[in-house]
């Protein structure tokens, strides 16, 4: 017999006592409970590693494209330096991708593919729509063309980021996220 059975309580009356100390606590219990980071079925794109509660690869949490593909999507149109004219970037948000995880921490430190890294506050993906873009006006990005994965921030619409503080955090070529608490 199991410890719930023997208090006479329900598996129902167990798992709701569980969501509500989950939500109580802050945690996105839904979430928590009834899904776990699948494995990517694709070729891996993307790993996070650190203070990071869901895994699905030794201690790591891996994602293919079709993964950041199924995370909430964002566009942003904005000039950068790299770019000639506004393209139209597009992928997940920063946010989106560290709550399905369930990272904490307090800085992000970004690894390109060179193995370059800048380091991100946390509060700048809770603050502000950086998205890590998938694609620049539709079509996926080339390794040649600072792809697979480009930290973006909102220049346009926020024009006080356009500076050398948002473009050294602005890693193209993202390979790795570690979460530091």
């Amino acid at each position: 017999m199991t410890l719930p059975v023997q208090l006479g309580l329900s598996r129902r009356h167990v798992l709701r006592g569980a969501l509500a100390a989950m939500v109580a606590a802050g945690l996105d219990a839904p979430r928590k409970a009834m899904a776990a980071l699948a494995a990517p079925a694709g070729q891996v794109v993307l790993t996070l590693s650190g203070q990071v509660a869901d895994t699905n690869s030794d201690g790591v949490a891996e994602f293919d494209l079709a993964m950041l593909d199924a995370l909430p999507q964002r566009e942003t149109v904005t000039a950068t330096p790299w770019h000639e004219g506004r393209p139209t970037f597009s992928g997940p948000t920063i946010a989106s991708v560290l709550r399905a995880v369930g990272a904490q921490g307090s800085k992000l430190r970004i690894v390109a593919l060179n193995d370059y890294s800048a380091e991100m506050p946390v509060e700048d993906a809770q603050t502000i729509p950086v998205i890590l873009a998938t694609r620049i006006d539709g079509k996926t990005i080339s390794i040649r063309d600072k792809g697979p994965l480009f930290v973006i921030y909102p220049f346009d619409e926020q024009p006080e980021l356009f500076n050398e503080v948002y473009f050294g955090r602005s890693v193209w070529q993202v390979a790795r996220i570690e979460v530091i608490a």
